[in-house]
């Protein structure tokens, strides 16, 4: 197979934006077009919700993708999916706390997380994307040092985490989230040696 090149890397990383930002186009398209179902608040949650767990699972794919194609270049698209991955989590946390609980119930919030486990996972994860974001740069990189990848493979207990709060909060079995959470789990299993690597020796 032909490797990449730097060229091909950036036409593939406008590609990449293209397709983390254009669901948000549809999106607001649909709010003002009525292409949402009677609960649009549900819908617009459950759409940014997916987007966000879609685009992780494409930032876990880079780095095996990456290995077993042979193609190290591709590395360059890992934080552009992350950063993106953010954004669509965040948009998820803002319409569940504007369109759900209401500006005037903003209050209600820290309530709603111990009421509610499955948003306190949520949370949790939103917490985590949030400092893979701010600390994404090379400046942050070379300021952390060792403790800059120690902090990012936090980003595998997202991926535990996320599809668990997809299936807890739609509360019914749905194909869906299952198979969300099926891709998940094929990604980290891909990385089992790497996490072998992370236990004491007399519990490999």
């Amino acid at each position: 197979m032909r490797r990449l090149t730097p060229n091909h890397i950036i036409w593939l990383k406008v590609l990449l934006h293209l397709a983390a930002f254009l669901p948000l186009l549809w999106l607001f398209w649909a709010i003002n077009h009525g292409g949402l179902s009677a609960d649009p608040a549900k819908d617009i949650q459950h759409f940014t919700g997916r987007m966000a767990l879609k685009l992780l699972l494409a930032t876990l794919l880079v780095s095996p993708l990456a290995r077993y194609a042979r193609q190290p270049l591709l590395i360059r698209t890992r934080r552009l999916l992350g950063l993106w991955t953010f954004a669509w989590a965040t948009l998820h946390l803002l319409s569940y706390t504007f369109l759900e609980l209401g500006v005037n119930n903003l209050a209600l919030l820290g309530r709603e997380l111990i009421a509610r486990p499955y948003l306190t996972l949520g949370i949790l994860c939103w917490v985590v994307l949030l400092a893979l974001a701010v600390t994404s740069w090379q400046k942050a990189q070379r300021a952390l040092g060792a403790k800059w990848q120690t902090l990012h493979n936090l980003v595998y207990l997202v991926a535990v985490l996320a599809p668990i709060h997809y299936l807890w909060s739609v509360k019914i079995l749905s194909p869906q989230p299952l198979v969300y959470a099926l891709l998940a789990a094929a990604l980290l299993a891909l990385r089992l040696k790497k996490f072998r690597r992370w236990l004491p020796g007399n519990l490999r």
